[in-house]
């Protein structure tokens, strides 16, 4: 059994590898870490082309939902986003927050945090800045930021309760966070459980959604909810790199799921003013990804 220090170092350097690596591979991957599936190109991702603040140098394609669509981010706010890698989600909320806002994005991979450093210089922009760090140890002040958002981030850390509570701690009294998230529901398999690549790609790292659930209200937050929900496809050429046939059968039958799930929660206190909490039904999205449709 690896450490949790242990772990951090494989997705560290896992991570600063992809900041390098071409986005095509990155997305018929599981988060761009594991082995790579010739039946399905797009293994996580939502769509980010048509969102505005979209910069494609800065989409290396490691999402697992759109956090921002959900994030009521408004002109003026200060928006933190955990695991920036190179600024996609950043740049789409700075769009949201107009110049008069500020967004900090916050990585632990120096490689991504230079990546993001050059596409924003390429923006010109004044109000973004991308900070190195470790997201169990925020380098943020306390009760200064209006919105969390993270893609795809939490289920990478060890140490997810450590993460709640540091956002509990930066968020300003009735603020709040979306986040996009890979659980669970049902045991993994040994074999996904145990492998490294597949830990740093995102799945073998993720806990049971119930689990992950309490760890957001034993944190402090409040009207939580479960804002879009989606099941994760994992490809068999994928899975036969793990799994024996009556493994792969049984993860087939609906026993065990992957699902990204993007949630709300509110800190305690009075918000600036009330909000709806927007649900997928608020969006023009599509219904749940189709095994096997590239959508997921």
């Amino acid at each position: 059994m690896k450490t949790d220090q242990e772990l951090k170092e494989i997705v560290r350097k896992k991570y600063s590898e992809i900041a390098e690596q071409d986005v095509a591979l990155n997305k018929s991957s599981c988060c761009g870490a594991g082995p790579v599936s010739q039946e399905v190109y797009n293994i996580m991702t939502d769509d980010y082309s048509e969102t505005e603040g979209y910069q494609a140098d800065a989409d290396l394609g490691l999402g697992c939902g759109l956090p921002t669509h959900f994030a009521h981010i408004e002109k003026g706010d200060t928006v933190l986003d955990l695991g920036s890698g190179a600024g996609n989600d950043v740049f789409v909320a700075r769009h949201e927050t107009g110049p008069e806002g500020k967004v900090i994005g916050v990585d632990f991979s120096g490689p991504m945090i230079r990546k993001a450093r050059l596409n924003a210089d390429k923006l010109s922009y004044n109000n973004v800045e991308f900070r190195e760090g470790d997201i169990e140890e925020l380098p943020i002040l306390d009760d200064s930021i209006d919105v969390v958002v993270s893609n795809c981030v939490l289920n990478l850390v060890p140490n997810k309760a450590a993460v709640f509570n540091e956002i509990h701690r930066v968020l300003k009294p009735g603020a709040h966070f979306s986040i996009s998230d890979v659980v669970l529901q049902g045991e993994l398999p040994d074999a996904l459980q145990k492998d490294a690549e597949m830990y740093a790609g995102c799945v073998s790292g993720a806990i049971q959604k119930d689990a992950y659930l309490e760890m957001a209200h034993k944190a402090g937050f409040k009207d939580l909810q479960i804002q879009k929900e989606k099941p994760i496809y994992i490809p068999a050429d994928i899975l036969g790199q793990y799994l024996t046939e009556e493994e792969m059968q049984k993860f087939g039958q609906g026993e065990q799921g992957i699902y990204s799930i993007t949630l709300y929660g509110q800190k305690e206190g009075e918000p600036k003013k009330d909000k709806k909490i927007l649900q997928l039904s608020d969006l023009q999205s599509s219904e749940a990804c189709t095994p096997g449709g590239g959508c997921c």
